[in-house]
C-alpha cells in the first residue's frame, strides 16, 4: 500500500516503507526509547530490539478512510514514565511526518514490547 499525492508538478507516490523509516526513526531519537521491536516477534518472553534497516517489522502503517493510522512497537528504558515517553513519541511522529512527507497523521498507537536497562 502506498499513499499518492497530487500536485501542480505531478503525481508523488510514497511508500510504507519510507513512512516506517521517518517514524521509527524519530521514536528512536525521543528520551527514554531503548528501540522498536517487532510487533510478532516475542521469543521466551525478550522483545529483540530492531536495526534501523529492519523499522518496517516494528511500525505498521494503515489506512482506512484516506486517514493515516500509525502502530509503533517499541521498548522503553528502565525507570522512565512510560505514558511520558509513549507521548513524546507520538507528538515526534506527527511533527516529522508532517515536517518531512507532508502527511497528516489521524494516530499513532504505541504499544509497549519491553522494557530494559538502556546501556550508557
Amino acid at each position: 500500500m502506498s499513499i499518492e499525492l497530487n500536485t501542480n508538478d505531478g503525481q508523488v507516490t510514497i511508500t510504507d516503507e519510507v513512512i516506517t523509516t521517518i517514524a521509527g526513526g524519530a521514536a528512536v531519537e525521543c528520551y527514554g526509547i531503548v528501540g522498536m521491536a517487532s510487533k510478532s516477534q516475542i521469543r521466551d518472553g525478550i522483545a529483540e530490539i530492531l536495526r534501523k534497516e529492519n523499522f518496517s517489522k516494528g511500525v505498521i502503517v494503515r489506512q482506512v478512510d484516506n486517514r493515516l493510522h500509525i502502530d509503533m512497537y517499541i521498548i522503553v528504558s528502565y525507570g522512565t514514565k512510560i505514558s511520558e515517553v509513549a507521548h513524546n513519541v507520538q507528538s515526534q511522529v506527527k511533527y516529522m511526518l508532517s515536517k518531512s512527507l507532508g502527511l497528516e497523521v489521524d494516530s499513532v498507537n504505541i504499544y509497549i514490547q519491553g522494557v530494559r536497562v538502556a546501556k550508557d
